[in-house]
């Protein structure tokens, strides 16, 4: 007696829009989050300096060059 196998149905699957109340304070963390580090890699060691020292510059002085920002 041979064994028939059923073939799989397919099925659709539908995707729900994400509301933008669920999207907008992620949105507007990550865009903080940009400015922060902006202001780290562009302008820290500068007239606004808000940490002391080389520190800072040293860890982001490659993506100042990389960016186009003058450090020296």
């Amino acid at each position: 007696m041979a064994q028939s196998t059923a073939a799989p149905i397919p099925t659709t699957q539908t995707l729900t829009p994400l509301p933008l109340r669920a999207i907008a304070p992620w949105a507007v963390f990550v865009g903080v989050l940009m400015l922060v580090l902006l202001y780290f890699v562009g302008a820290e060691q500068g007239v606004t300096s808000l940490v002391s020292g080389e520190g800072v510059h040293e860890w982001v002085h490659d993506a100042r060059h990389l960016l186009g920002f003058p450090c020296h």
